[in-house]
């Protein structure tokens, strides 16, 4: 419980990142953060958010007081604009892409995931966010050092930098249905119209 992610917002209500409920925790302790509730905005400190808390939000037991789980906090002091930058990582390409073989849709293990580069290494292809897809080891080897039309394949969705905060897996919108109301359009990604190579 205390390893979930929370939504961290800047002063101006504006995504920065996601942390852990432990961390946030602390933060609304220290008064650096308040917590916001999720129906009504309000921004709680400590002993509000413990007094007045959402009543169905899951909580921790501390002595003598229960702790709802905050699903979002809002920064008190920190106003900086959200990086949105998001590193390239194997583990990034992955939740980009939803940790789905961009050719054939398989959602295997991660252990059977690997990176392909749409434009071969050996062609020139770049290591970047617009080159590289999941792949699963099917995919993978059957396009070996071939592009996607040459190997009879097709691109589920066009390889793009994400824009989405740092620590944030696009795949939490569903399980946290609060935060779309933080996050609009922020992991959109768009989805390849392709027509017949020439």
């Amino acid at each position: 419980m205390l390893d979930q992610r929370t939504l961290v917002l800047n002063r101006s209500w504006l995504p920065l990142t996601t942390t852990s409920v432990r961390r946030a925790i602390g933060l609304i302790a220290r008064g650096v953060a308040g917590a916001v509730h999720p129906s009504t905005f309000e921004v709680a400190d400590w002993r509000a958010w413990v007094e007045r808390g959402p009543a169905d939000a899951e909580t921790l037991r501390g002595i003598g007081f229960l702790f709802p789980i905050p699903d979002v906090i809002v920064l008190r002091s920190y106003g900086g604009l959200p990086e949105l930058r998001v590193a390239f990582s194997r583990r990034n390409v992955y939740r980009r892409d939803g940790f789905q073989c961009q050719y054939c849709g398989s959602r295997p293990a991660v252990s059977r995931l690997t990176i392909d580069h749409v434009v071969p290494r050996s062609r020139g292809g770049p290591t970047s966010w617009e080159n590289c897809v999941a792949a699963c080891i099917e995919c993978n080897a059957g396009k070996a050092d071939r592009t996607p039309p040459e190997a009879g394949l097709q691109l589920r969705r066009l390889p793009r930098v994400p824009r989405w905060p740092g620590g944030l897996d696009p795949r939490a919108l569903t399980e946290r249905p609060v935060w779309h109301r933080f996050l609009p359009r922020l992991l959109d990604e768009p989805v390849v119209h392709t027509g017949t190579d020439g």
